[in-house]
């Protein structure tokens, strides 16, 4: 069946899987539904400690058995030490069939192909998933499918039941014996826990784990001892140094800055540049770099931001303290500067949820006035790709890139025309992640180019000294340098999904064709 985006989805994943096909961004705005919930027991006694011995005693605690789901939070990023820890035991008491429920999945959890291709592990629920777990799924080595959402989209799954966690681990920096959780205070510190408050909220059962217990009241608790029904002490939770890693480090790159100052030239020209402004970037060099050079000239013309978005950096939180941004709101720190400044009274954490769920009754993503985003691939319908490398390996997350291009009133990618030596602006997207109708711009080293649907972003960038081109015209300059890249020779089964964030299906992700030797 053909969705709104131009991609068949087979009929027996629309079986197996019960959803519908994406049928556009705004199809479920109204719909109403009743939220899931947790079956919850009542602690009435006063013994007043919720203390397990070990990983291994609290999995017997929560009565682990086969088939069951389990999640994880990734605000410690490739610094994680969590889930490869609970896996392990999982994996050595001979538990299979295991649904892993994950904000994100990353480079630092590449120990669990193991537990993939003996069993232990069968299905991914993810953001999206790095390394070689993404090779191992893009390689039909899950039994089951890999579910990839994004984060507000991730939240909505929980609120409907779609997907119910039966045990939830939650990495705490700081702990208390009662399960009062917090993101700071300890050794491993993280900024906040937003993505595994609604796995709080949701889980028939949830863990702290910690390496850094504190006396009873561990307040303000960013996670309640009311929703946490054991702990666990361990030796280390994380790494906080690898939190920076990747894509999120500031960038040196000549042409990323260059890039960066046509996306700030672009915004500083649409009518939504304006005292009280609202601001996000992704995680991307470039995206992180139009926040510096945006400070210049807000400095300049005397224009405050009235609210900066994230996952959060360094360039953000400094808006902070150079007094020029009322509010951050936050849901992930991308590097320590960003952890030490949840401790700023004007940097608020909040959840998932409020951050960027579609079903609820209004989410922070939809008051943003601007999004910087990045992307692997972008065609000239303006769909963008996030999870799925050109050579069809599933290699990033989609995060909040949906959410926030749809909440947005102005969401611009930005990335290179070339990717190495493969075209980033194409004809048709390897695999579909954000549809065209959410992305207003994209500026490129070689241009910029404005959907359009955004005649009055058009009509605003007239006799603006930018290098405006069509999006078929970048095409075209990728193409003529690099060449038309050949089709990935993907195989018929479905290894994985790519959920809209309404949990329609926006594409499949298909079994890599294994490589052939020509005689």
């Amino acid at each position: 069946m053909i969705n709104a985006v131009g991609r068949d989805i087979p009929e027996e994943i629309l079986k197996q899987t019960g959803k519908e096909v994406f049928q556009g961004v705004h199809h479920f705005d109204g719909y109403e539904y009743v939220k899931h919930g947790a079956v919850t027991k009542c602690v009435m006694n006063s013994e007043g400690s919720k203390l397990a011995d070990s990983i291994e005693d609290v999995l017997v605690k929560c009565g682990i058995r086969d088939g069951m789901t389990v999640s994880f939070h990734h605000h410690f990023r490739e610094g994680d030490y969590v889930v490869n820890m609970v896996m392990k035991a999982i994996h050595d008491m001979g538990i299979r069939d295991i649904t892993i429920c994950a904000s994100s999945l990353g480079k630092a959890q590449d120990p669990l192909v193991e537990y993939i291709e003996d069993g232990t592990i069968t299905n991914i629920q993810s953001s999206g998933v790095r390394g070689k777990i993404g090779e191992a799924i893009s390689r039909g080595k899950l039994k089951g499918l890999a579910i990839m959402r994004s984060h507000g989209g991730r939240v909505r799954a929980l609120d409907t039941g779609e997907t119910q966690i039966d045990i939830a681990f939650i990495g705490a920096p700081t702990c208390d014996e009662y399960g009062n959780c917090r993101g700071i205070g300890g050794k491993s510190d993280c900024g906040v826990l937003s993505y595994a408050i609604a796995d709080a909220y949701h889980a028939s059962k949830v863990v702290a784990i910690t390496d850094c217990l504190v006396p009873f009241p561990n307040f303000p608790a960013h996670i309640s001892m009311t929703k946490v029904d054991y702990v666990v002490v361990v030796d280390a939770i994380g790494d906080p140094s690898k939190i920076a890693t990747g894509a999120a480090k500031p960038t040196k790159d000549m042409r990323k800055l260059m890039m960066a100052d046509y996306c700030t030239q672009f915004v500083v020209n649409t009518p939504y540049f304006r005292d009280g402004f609202s601001y996000q970037t992704g995680v991307g060099g470039a995206s992180i770099a139009s926040v510096i050079s945006l400070s210049r000239i807000m400095k300049e013309r005397g224009i405050r931001m009235r609210f900066g978005v994230g996952g959060l950096t360094k360039a953000m939180c400094d808006l902070l303290i150079n007094d020029q941004v009322d509010a951050l709101l936050d849901t992930q720190d991308f590097d320590l500067d960003a952890v030490e400044s949840v401790k700023d009274l004007r940097h608020y954490r909040i959840s998932a949820g409020e951050y960027a769920n579609p079903f609820n009754k209004g989410a922070v993503v939809n008051k943003l006035d601007f999004v910087i985003l990045a992307a692997l691939e972008v065609d000239v319908h303006f769909n963008c790709n996030v999870v799925v490398g050109s050579d069809g390996m599933i290699t990033g997350a989609q995060g909040g890139h949906p959410d926030t291009a749809a909440g947005a009133k102005c969401a611009i990618v930005i990335t290179p025309l070339l990717q190495g030596r493969i075209p980033a602006v194409c004809t048709d997207v390897t695999t579909v992640t954000t549809p065209g109708e959410s992305i207003d711009a994209v500026v490129t080293d070689y241009g910029i180019a404005i959907n359009p649907r955004r005649q009055d972003l058009i009509e605003a960038m007239k006799g603006v000294d930018l290098p405006f081109k069509t999006i078929e015209e970048l095409r075209d300059i990728a193409y003529s340098i690099a060449g038309e890249p050949e089709r990935v020779p993907f195989g018929d089964r479905v290894v994985g999904i790519i959920e809209g964030r309404d949990g329609t299906i926006m594409d499949v992700v298909r079994e890599i064709k294994p490589f052939e030797f020509s005689s």
